[in-house]
């Protein structure tokens, strides 16, 4: 069963649409099928990060096993923006979850010592891995299981650190674009403050997630539903595209296939794992 999602307006220009209900109670009801009917484990573990994407997974897990049973860990570095602390208390206030508060910058400067010439890009990965690291054993110590906040747009864009923001077993809204995951924090209640404020990754000051794109994520995600609709480029543009937009988002999609798929296997038998033997997940 698929959940119904509003299909583009006939100009095919705008981001896809949702019916926020729907899409909240179907969330609901995944969460507790995968968490306490197939895991047999009644806590989540959220890297709260003061975005909206973590956010409405705290909001969804409140709902689902109740705000006792969800932890929400924050992570900041020594260069993290404040307001991501701040912001993320706003949700742990909304909502009642539980709140750990972890700084990884004497984690990340341990190794960072040893690289001093890192660049931005290398940093970042460095922090997110870390923070993972904090996540899954914060899921041990608690007896929970980590729940990933990766949005649709940013995974089919590669816009994640792999092994990293996709790390969790669990992901609640990775099948929602970006735009869709605004309808739906609205419709939860997520303070407003993150509703508005710009995306960011926050791993260096003044970054912003459309800022790296290229594009805004409402036209990324309208071009985005046309190209999984199975539109070429060429009857995008037809319909009144950009050119450029099109072809980053399509070369973007394109380049990052292996963020999204399991590490590749060298097939020496016909039992290869993820190749070969494949198990279904539900027996």
């Amino acid at each position: 069963m698929t959940l119904p999602i509003v299909e583009p307006s006939a100009t095919l220009l705008e981001p896809p649409g949702l019916d926020p209900k729907v899409t909240a109670n179907w969330l609901v009801a995944f969460l507790r099928d995968e968490l306490i009917l197939r895991r047999k484990t009644l806590r989540a573990v959220i890297g709260l990060s003061g975005g909206v994407d973590s956010a409405v997974t705290a909001f969804l897990c409140a709902r689902a096993l109740g705000p006792e049973n969800v932890f929400a860990i924050r992570m900041p570095y020594r260069a993290s923006n404040p307001s991501s602390l701040t912001d993320a208390a706003l949700v742990v206030n909304a909502t009642g979850i539980r709140c750990v508060t972890i700084d990884i910058s004497a984690a990340v400067d341990g190794y960072l010592q040893c690289e001093p010439e890192a660049d931005a890009r290398r940093r970042g990965n460095v922090m997110a891995r870390t923070r993972m690291l904090v996540l899954f054993d914060q899921s041990a110590k608690f007896d929970g299981l980590p729940i990933g906040t990766g949005n649709k747009t940013e995974r089919l864009l590669g816009y994640f650190t792999w092994h990293a923001d996709d790390a969790p077993p669990l992901n609640p809204i990775g099948d929602l674009f970006k735009s869709q995951v605004w309808t739906l924090a609205r419709y939860l209640g997520v303070p407003e403050p993150l509703i508005e404020k710009a995306p960011s990754a926050d791993l260096e000051a003044g970054q912003t997630d459309e800022a790296d794109l290229g594009i805004s994520y409402a036209r990324a995600d309208a071009i985005l539903a046309c190209l999984l609709q199975g539109y070429s480029d060429l009857a995008m543009i037809d319909r009144g595209f950009n050119g450029e937009e099109v072809e980053l988002v399509r070369s973007r999609v394109e380049s990052t296939h292996w963020k999204r798929h399991l590490p590749t296997t060298a097939m020496l038998s016909n039992t290869a794992i993820n190749e070969f033997y494949l198990r279904p997940v539900d027996y």
